[in-house]
């Protein structure tokens, strides 16, 4: 076999997608965008396949247990698995009852994909752009650390590289430091929306500004307020720790430290909203200060207690617009609704797939910033 023959194989021939039922929809774009990346930067089109998805077989026993067979081989490959594990709209039935997945229903499935592999793969890379557990990532007390024990398992079962998506804390990679792990930021294709969308906010920056909803989400805000070049706002949230409710100690009151707000438009920048009680309550004291438009932008919005109260607040003016991505599950009906608007992520997940799969640097796609910069140049030119 030539070279170049031998090198096209090991590209083209070798790469594989493992798309889990949690993510049907954007694994397949994902799949979509790398066939056409490779249409466009090679000629010879018939040396790609029509599809680098592999097909699998998830089966569910009626007591609930549950097994993967894979229908297709995997020696030899480079094996991408793409997986959602906030979605909690894929169901199964046990016992005659439909259940729906958990995060941990879907961490088995993973293990399950991994067994059924049996080692046979040349490298496995396991996309996953809500980390599992992510929260539970440090120990205060007696309590399980269960992201760095999923973590630690997965790299036992064979995984060589993790890539996730703006974790909950960055550090927690520390509990697998022989393996890769990639945490990736929707922030660029977040701010293109959010320029293109608000372009009219840009007119007169000095009326805009950024607010962390709290002390850990500073990081993320001070990061945002340098690339848009807008001052910053934090709200410090003050909690009862005499209380446990829902599994957390209540908020008491929110304090803010910053600039005055009267008459600015503001953007609060957070990773995961999950009820939105924050978000909410921020909402309402900026208000009370007579702060003008209310953005919010997040790489989760994951809606556990409904949309419901969204809709309210939007109706009375207190919330513009959602800015957040497809990376994990949104139900239809906070798709529809006016106040949402969805960042599309699966060309750059594609993007590092077909970097990575070539052996390539992906540090140019991590840092955003001159990108970023040059979206605000020309969100300037509207003026």
């Amino acid at each position: 076999m030539r070279k170049e023959d031998l090198y096209k194989h090991i590209q083209f021939g070798e790469l594989g997608l493992i798309v889990m039922d949690n993510c049907d929809t954007i694994g397949k774009c994902v799949n979509d965008h790398l066939l056409e990346m490779r249409r466009t930067n090679f000629e010879d089109e018939h040396t790609l396949p029509e599809s680098y998805i592999i097909q699998k077989k998830e089966v569910r026993f009626s007591n609930g247990e549950g097994k993967i067979f894979l229908e297709e081989s995997v020696r030899g490959k480079d094996i991408y698995i793409i997986t959602d594990i906030g979605n909690y709209d894929v169901t199964y039935t046990m016992y005659g009852f439909e259940n729906r997945k958990s995060p941990d229903d879907h961490i088995q499935d993973i293990k399950r994909v991994l067994s059924a592999m049996a080692g046979k793969a040349r490298r496995i890379t396991l996309m996953m752009p809500l980390l599992y557990a992510s929260r539970q990532h440090s120990r205060k007390g007696r309590e399980s650390l269960d992201c760095a024990m999923a973590l630690q398992e997965l790299e036992k079962l064979g995984v060589n590289d993790i890539l996730t998506f703006d974790a909950h804390d960055p550090t927690i990679q520390n509990a697998v430091p022989l393996i890769s792990f990639e945490n990736l930021y929707p922030t660029l294709d977040i701010v293109k929306r959010f320029i293109t969308d608000e372009k009219e906010l840009f007119k007169d920056p000095s009326k805009m500004l950024l607010i962390s909803p709290d002390t850990g989400a500073m990081d993320r805000a001070v990061y945002y307020s340098g690339v848009l070049g807008f001052d910053i706002g934090l709200f410090y949230k003050r909690r009862d720790h005499s209380r446990v409710v829902k599994g957390k100690n209540p908020i008491v009151q929110h304090e803010y430290i910053g600039k005055d707000v009267k008459d600015c438009n503001i953007l609060i920048v957070d990773d995961m909203i999950a009820s939105g009680e924050s978000v909410f309550d921020i909402a309402l004291e900026l208000k009370k200060r007579q702060a003008g438009k209310i953005f919010v932008a997040t790489t989760y919005a994951l809606f556990t207690e409904g949309i419901e109260k969204f809709n309210s607040f939007y109706e009375q003016g207190l919330i513009d617009r959602l800015y957040t991505t497809n990376l994990s599950y949104v139900p239809e009906a906070a798709r529809q609704a006016p106040w949402f608007a969805e960042v599309d992520m699966s060309e750059f997940m594609g993007r590092i797939i077909n970097r990575l799969n070539f052996d390539q640097s992906i540090s140019d796609l991590i840092d955003t910033k001159k990108s970023i910069n040059d979206l605000l140049k020309f969100a300037k030119s509207f003026k």
